[in-house]
């Protein structure tokens, strides 16, 4: 897996995002604290509401602003997204009121939604042999898990000699590192010519190769069921430890950590089960486990609300999510590289990170003000949007495998987009030609 750090451009952005990573996960952390210091026992709706507009902005303006700078140097358009992102985390140890969390938020999620996906779309451009893509996969899943394990750990270990506050420092310091790293990488001006030339001709650009492609049409059901599973962690883990356990702030840091746990085991596994059993049963796989994670959920949190026992079933349970949701989210990112070509590959790309960040937009505010009510009414609704999330996923690979399209076919490279018109899909990575 590791191999592929061999390419010295995918090296750079590899140790520009796994130290951007380190400080977003001190950010997690100290966003958890700090609505919790503003909010008290409502801090899971504090968050809920703070990770909407996160949301807002993914939804709204990662299309517009993708579309937008399409056609600027890569480079100019990471580095400038690292900057502003920089800046609002210096701003974030000032803020006294919950309505200037919710204002910085929106503006340091803005620059990440024109980072993100501009930054994942290079990766099939650097790497363009399917197999060496999937490892680069496995690899920045594995980084993404490390953070969730290792960043609360260190959030922790800082926490017993500083104030939260001081956290938000590290983070900037992480924007810093990544923008350096990028700024001194290979990377490509402009990825294609063949993209549309005007800001509304590129607009509409990922939606319509999603609309065409069964497999991104698979791939959005089970956004849903990540959105579920996650939606429950990521606001709700603060009200768990130190509402309904009554513990201390590290107990968050270990609450995190376990979730990171969970899907860093799948991560550096994923190659060689993509390998044997391709793209789209390892992500089915990944929806089962997160159902059962959900229901799981359900018991601990009524003997957790009851009792206030159950601390070490939570822990399990999150581990679970955790490996459910990186066997669903490690593998997707073949699905897209398969239904683009480099002209158009950061619009695709986009279209996703927007489109499963729609899904977050419905289930973060659930898990957060429904729980701020009744923390078993909460878990129970995001279970039965992952039933529905689930359901859909099976029928859409059905409906696609009955038609005679491509399916399951693991290790072929990245190929050309099939057009409107095509009676059946390419095959490509994660497809089986029938």
């Amino acid at each position: 897996m590791i191999g592929v750090l061999r390419n010295p451009t995918y090296r750079a952005l590899f140790s520009a995002q796994v130290i951007a990573l380190l400080g977003t996960g001190l950010l997690t952390v100290a966003l958890g604290l700090l609505a919790f210091e503003l909010a008290g026992d409502a801090a899971g709706s504090v968050l809920g509401t703070a990770l909407t507009i996160k949301m807002v902005a993914y939804v709204g303006v990662a299309p517009l602003v993708a579309a937008i700078v399409d056609r600027l140097p890569k480079k100019v358009v990471l580095v400038g997204a690292d900057v502003v992102r920089l800046a609002i985390a210096l701003l974030l140890p000032f803020v006294s009121e919950a309505w200037q969390i919710y204002v910085l938020v929106f503006v340091l999620q803005s620059a990440s939604a024109t980072f993100t996906p501009a930054f994942q779309s290079l990766i099939p451009t650097v790497l363009p042999e399917a197999k060496d893509y999937t490892r680069a996969l496995a690899l920045s899943r594995a980084a993404y898990d490390l953070e969730a394990l290792l960043s609360p750990a260190i959030a922790a270990l800082l926490l017993t000699v500083v104030s939260y506050d001081n956290l938000f420092v590290g983070t900037a310091i992480g924007f810093a590192a990544s923008a350096v790293l990028v700024l001194f990488a290979a990377i490509p001006a402009h990825l294609g010519d063949g993209a549309a030339s005007t800001f509304w001709e590129r607009l509409p650009t990922g939606a319509k190769v999603f609309a065409r492609t069964p497999g991104l049409r698979f791939l959005l059901a089970t956004n849903v069921v990540v959105a579920a599973g996650t939606a429950l962690v990521l606001v709700n883990s603060v009200v768990y430890a130190k509402s309904v356990f009554g513990l201390g702030d590290a107990a968050l840091a270990i609450t995190l950590g376990a979730y990171g746990v969970g899907s860093l085991l799948v991560a550096v596994n994923i190659p060689w089960i993509v390998d044997r059993i391709g793209v789209t049963r390892t992500m089915l796989t990944g929806v089962v486990i997160v159902l059962v994670g959900l229901a799981a959920a359900i018991a601990v949190t009524v003997l957790a609300v009851a009792a206030a026992t159950g601390w070490w079933a939570l822990l399990a349970t999150w581990v679970l999510l955790g490996a459910g949701t990186s066997l669903i989210n490690t593998p997707s990112s073949r699905l897209l590289a398969d239904a683009s070509t480099p002209a158009n590959r950061n619009l695709v790309y986009t279209a996703q990170f927007a489109f499963s960040h729609a899904c977050f937009l419905v289930t973060y505010p659930l898990a957060g003000w429904i729980g701020a009510a009744s923390m078993p009414a909460a878990v129970i609704a995001l279970f039965v949007i992952a039933v529905a999330g689930a359901d859909t996923a099976r029928a859409v690979r059905a409906h696609a495998i009955r038609g005679d399209h491509y399916w399951e076919s693991p290790g072929r490279a990245p190929q050309e987009p099939p057009t409107p018109s095509a009676e059946h899909e390419r095959p490509g990575p994660g497809t089986r030609a029938r």
